[in-house]
């Protein structure tokens, strides 16, 4: 049952539309432009700001937009029934234009301040996650890898931005991992919350296969992430065998992280460690990429 809204203060607006927003996975989403710039642009200067901004808005918007189309779902299950139209706070018409005023500014600064390659990335990760995915998520356990697309378009903005070419090796092996990324991140999350998902009525692998199953199943994708990632640096970045070292530790630590998923008795706690370790280690990599980019370190 979703509730009628009541009267809210400008304090507690800031709060909503951050929650909205999903602050934490929109901040991942600018911080990956904001390398993907770097990457192209061999620095970080102020022409960063603006795409990161704007993208970062982009995905607020979007975010925003995927709670307004699933606010009925979301009023059935215990980890999203208190969220802001869910529970009342805000009405579907008030949530629907803080959505489209948060995606609206992020294509506007776009479209001023970079260019028309960034701003068609930005509005086609929108379509593709308001318009194919979010649907696509009603009708079939596997969505999350088509919909893996959304997390390998942010890094593509920065890139073109600063002025790289969109099919260029060393943009295309950094979008291709953020894409095989998501896939282990989603399942570990699906590990834990599998009967709330059910409970909506969202088709859920954990329905088919059960968590030991599933834990060595996510097990292979987050190898297949720990490759992808080694991939990177062989695109012709001329890096340093200090990020190679980096990349490589950061890889043997998440594998050790994981290997909890592979024991009989895995269980919710094994995924949500999991679930801590893959989102540690994309910071890593991320921060690993960006400093040896800009120091440019000769070994």
């Amino acid at each position: 049952m979703i509730h009628t809204a009541a009267p809210v203060s400008f304090r507690q607006w800031i709060g909503i539309t951050a929650e909205l927003s999903k602050i934490r996975i929109s901040q991942l989403v600018g911080l990956s432009t904001a390398l993907g710039y770097i990457l192209a642009a061999g620095t970080i200067d102020a022409g960063v700001i603006l795409p990161t901004l704007g993208t970062f808005l982009l995905s607020c918007g979007s975010a925003a937009l995927n709670q307004y189309q699933e606010r009925g779902y979301d009023a059935m299950m215990d980890r999203t029934r208190n969220r802001p139209m869910p529970s009342g706070r805000i009405t579907a018409a008030q949530g629907l234009a803080i959505a489209l005023g948060l995606s609206a500014a992020g294509a506007v600064i776009l479209y001023a301040f970079t260019n028309s390659g960034a701003l068609l990335l930005g509005l086609f990760n929108i379509a593709w996650y308001n318009g194919l995915y979010t649907p696509l998520k009603r009708k079939s356990a596997l969505a999350v890898i088509p919909g893996s697309l959304i997390g390998a378009i942010p890094p593509a903005i920065g890139w073109v931005a600063a002025g790289g070419a969109l099919f260029d090796p060393q943009i295309l092996s950094l979008t291709f991992f953020f894409f095989v990324w998501q896939i282990p991140h989603y399942w570990l999350l699906l590990m834990n919350l599998g009967p709330d998902y059910r409970k909506a009525g969202y088709p859920s692998l954990t329905t088919i296969l059960s968590l030991p199953v599933l834990g060595r199943f996510t097990f292979l994708w987050i190898i297949v992430t720990a490759l992808a990632n080694l991939l990177i640096p062989m695109t012709g970045m001329d890096s340093s065998l200090l990020l190679y070292a980096a990349l490589i530790g950061a890889a043997l630590w998440l594998l050790w992280n994981s290997r909890t998923l592979l024991f009989r008795t895995v269980d919710r706690a094994s995924a949500i460690l999991a679930f801590k370790g893959i989102n540690i280690y994309m910071l890593v990599v991320i921060l690993a990429l960006s400093l040896d980019r800009l120091f440019d370190i000769p070994l």
